[in-house]
């Protein structure tokens, strides 16, 4: 009597789809800011961009290169995204060129936006943030004409997210007011409100502005403007 083949591998028995969400929030374990800021932190620590095996190797690297990979789909892109080229740094210069080129394709002055959009391949408003104090600031360096109003936005939208983390939500009006009233140098809230040409309902539209500045530094906002974990 000849018995039944059996598989050397264990049948298990998995809920495809409870495996996929499980999978999701393990990815979320880490925002895209936080892998960023491993990557360059494993870069000063070398003294050059790391590889792959270079960064697993790495005793004090928090996350794994899968992760990274999972995150922006591959290391390189990984690595832009950081403001690495391989093996090394971007310069101040090639940061601003990356804008030049990206603003000649557009025909205007590049946004957030349009980084956030291209981020596997382009760098991030966080790293010109934190490289030249503000997107608008390296945009000026770029070349690109800035209208104050512009800039006044993009200064009003960084502290949101800012007060956001605070909050754990988007800042109302009143959220806003009593911040000022803590530090005079912001804006009022009428000045944030006066910022935005929509034809009504200019606080919401600068909550929504706040949310996709939140949402680029990885920061999940709910549908009722709650945030999850954050960067």
């Amino acid at each position: 009597m000849t018995r039944p083949r059996t598989s050397r591998r264990a049948q298990l028995r998995i809920d495809e789809a409870e495996l996929a969400a499980f999978r999701a929030g393990l990815r979320r374990r880490y925002t895209d800011e936080e892998i960023l800021a491993e990557l360059r932190a494993g870069a000063r620590r070398l003294g050059r961009s790391p590889t792959m095996r270079e960064f697993a190797q790495d005793p004090e690297a928090a996350v794994h290169p899968q992760t990274v990979i999972e995150h922006f789909g591959t290391w390189n892109a990984a690595k832009r995204a950081a403001g690495l080229f391989p093996r090394r740094f971007l310069t101040r210069e090639e940061l601003l060129e990356q804008l030049r080129g990206l603003g000649k394709e557009l025909g205007r002055p590049p946004t957030a936006r349009d980084l956030a959009a291209r981020r596997r391949s382009l760098p991030s408003a966080s790293l010109y943030a934190h490289t030249f104090g503000s997107l608008a600031n390296a945009l000026r360096e770029a070349g690109f004409d800035v209208p104050l109003a512009q800039e006044r936005l993009d200064r009003a939208i960084a502290q949101g997210a800012l007060l956001a983390r605070e909050l754990g939500r988007l800042p109302k009006m009143a959220d806003w007011a009593d911040a000022r009233r803590a530090d005079p140098g912001m804006q009022s809230e009428w000045q944030v409100y006066r910022l935005l040409d929509v034809p009504r309902g200019a606080w919401t539209a600068f909550q929504y502005l706040v949310r996709e500045r939140l949402r680029e530094e990885g920061v999940d906002v709910g549908p009722d403007g709650t945030l999850g974990r954050a960067g």
